[in-house]
């Protein structure tokens, strides 16, 4: 799709050999100045329009381009871990020759939103979600009894920091307080809301008033049901959730240790603190899987991200601590989660 003349002219946007280098100038503002704080409203996407001197037109084109091109998942919500449903962080050790197929088959499942191919011999590594733990298990019994490869699961303990949302140009993230938020007791027509934005917003002028009638809710209920999720913490944030190895971000790595019980949180607090660092969290052990600190890092190349850990670890005190380095090589599934998916396999 050509970019109407009322667009901004291109321009750097990063440093040299940085992503997006040469891009749009107002595809860069959608996919960076959105991803929280995204107006609700009963006409959003003009309230961005008026922000960036175009048509409301024009900015619903593009972000549905940036989406169709892969470049976003969606304009839409990121719930923060279990504060709906149940969800966990999954490993599978697959022989390399069934890689592909096993893969195939656990990306089919529309209870597992993340799935990539990481460098360890643990090398599929998947994000699954259900209503309750319950469900969640009877998930894994199915993904195992499906693949032949049975899953280690490695659920939460303690958050430091989850937000894949930072800036694109630098890194930096937005810093934010970790809430303690009961598991939220949800109506019907709540957890249908929840069904109908696991794909975004629609691409239509008055999105919220569509989700309403699909609901049952209503348009103002719709939006006031939204901003009491971010006040109390169920949201994480609200808005563009975007691609990041599409826009260049080509290098992320798992980084883990192994560290005493009782130091783990103290460790955790100060990785968090940390820019260049995007999850950091506390996950319960396994027997084959004796590390408990995880931290995910981006960057556009091994090379920065292995320097950034280095510097990371040395400046926090994790150096002397068993520990691994997980880079992701394959992206086979990446979308919101469904919590309310069925078990079994898409067609």
């Amino acid at each position: 799709m050509q970019i109407m003349d009322q667009s901004p002219q291109a321009t750097e946007l990063a440093p040299a050999g940085g992503p997006l280098l040469a891009a749009d100038a107002l595809d860069f503002r959608l996919l960076n100045d959105f991803q929280r704080g995204f107006p609700l409203v009963s006409e959003p996407w003009g309230v961005l329009a008026g922000q960036l001197g175009c048509s409301e037109v024009h900015v619903m084109a593009r972000l549905r381009s940036l989406h169709d091109e892969g470049k976003i998942s969606r304009v839409g919500p990121v719930f923060a871990p279990n504060r709906i449903g149940a969800s966990t962080l999954a490993a599978m050790a697959v022989p390399e020759a069934e890689l592909p197929r096993v893969a195939m088959q656990v990306s089919a499942f529309p209870g597992v939103n993340h799935n990539y191919r990481r460098e360890h011999r643990y090398n599929l590594w998947f994000v699954a979600s259900a209503p309750d733990e319950a469900a969640l298990a009877r998930l894994l019994e199915h993904v195992g009894a499906a693949t032949g490869c049975p899953a280690i699961a490695l659920p939460l303990v303690e958050e430091y920091h989850i937000d894949l949302g930072f800036d694109l140009a630098s890194g930096r993230r937005t810093r934010h307080a970790v809430r303690p938020v009961p598991r939220q007791a949800l109506t019907r027509s709540e957890w249908q809301l929840i069904d109908l934005l696991q794909d975004g917003l629609p691409w239509t002028v008055r999105p919220f008033q569509a989700l309403g009638d699909a609901a049952g809710l209503g348009e103002g209920r719709v939006l006031s049901t939204l901003s009491r999720w971010l006040d109390d913490g169920t949201l994480r944030r609200f808005g563009v959730v975007v691609r990041h190895r599409e826009l260049g971000w080509r290098a992320n790595a798992m980084c883990v240790w192994q560290v005493p019980e009782a130091q783990v949180s103290a460790f955790g607090h100060a990785l968090a603190a940390e820019d260049g660092v995007s999850l950091c969290y506390r996950r319960r052990t396994s027997s084959d899987w004796p590390y408990n600190l995880f931290c995910m890092i981006h960057g556009q190349g091994r090379a920065e991200v292995n320097a950034r850990r280095a510097g990371l670890a040395a400046r926090v005190g994790l150096t002397a601590y068993p520990a691994a380095v997980l880079f992701s090589t394959d992206c086979y599934k990446q979308c919101g989660a469904r919590y309310r998916a069925p078990l079994e396999r898409a067609a």
